[in-house]
């Protein structure tokens, strides 16, 4: 059964009349929590659209490379997007209730951020708006001011892309405390940890860009300190 299958599962209680909001408290653990994982990347990337006010094809398409959605389930991938849409519940609402569901788990949260990071950017712009809603969302997912600037040294165009802060270390720490940060974060890339972690499959390709920024960044501090 595809993902999109289970989430149009998960979806059909809403005939209810239960809102969107409602689903996540039932999708606490694995394999459930990555159909709460995709559900939270489009109900955020919703309320992320409106925050420039407009959804424009490239991030419809950037959507489309952090999850594969097959033709068949393309219905079901735009009936999640509209409900949040329209839903009255703001997105601080949906944070919340998404970083009570992850708890304890914040890489699975940086998973989230770096999804929505590649959406907001697709278009080759960053509207201020998505600058200050993505950083309200890091807020509400208490992720460290530190884990933020990671985040966004890696993607925000207007970001100094300062090696250290992309390996989240301080430029006087020492070459080996550094090596050991960059091999976590190669660790925490591979797809089986990303997994694990309760990613869907289709979302794993994001760790590809991590990848290439943090490698980068290694071969920049090393380059620098052996001279």
């Amino acid at each position: 059964m595809s993902i999109w299958s289970r989430i149009s599962d998960a979806l059909s209680a809403l005939t209810s009349g239960e809102s969107l909001a409602t689903v996540f408290e039932r999708l606490r653990t694995p394999p459930e929590r990555s159909v709460a994982f995709t559900i939270a990347v489009i109900a955020l990337s919703a309320k992320m659209a409106k925050a420039d006010g407009q959804v424009s094809r490239s991030e419809v398409a950037a959507f489309r490379e952090v999850f594969h959605i097959a033709p068949e389930d393309e219905a079901g991938a735009a009936r999640v997007f509209n409900l949040a849409r329209q839903d009255v519940a703001g997105f601080e609402d949906y944070a919340a209730r998404i970083a009570a569901m992850f708890r304890g788990d914040q890489a699975v949260l940086c998973d989230l951020m770096e999804g929505l990071f590649h959406i907001a950017l697709a278009d080759g712009t960053y509207h201020p708006k998505e600058d200050a809603f993505l950083t309200r969302v890091a807020e509400v997912f208490d992720l460290s001011g530190t884990r933020f600037r990671t985040l966004r040294t890696r993607y925000a165009p207007d970001a100094d892309p300062d090696p250290y802060a992309i390996l989240g270390v301080d430029p006087d720490t020492p070459l080996p405390d550094i090596r050991r940060a960059w091999r976590a974060l190669v660790r925490d890339s591979h797809p089986d940890r990303m997994v694990a972690r309760g990613l869907p499959e289709e979302a794993v390709k994001m760790s590809e860009k991590r990848l290439i920024a943090v490698n980068r960044a290694w071969e920049e501090i090393s380059a620098s300190r052996a001279t």
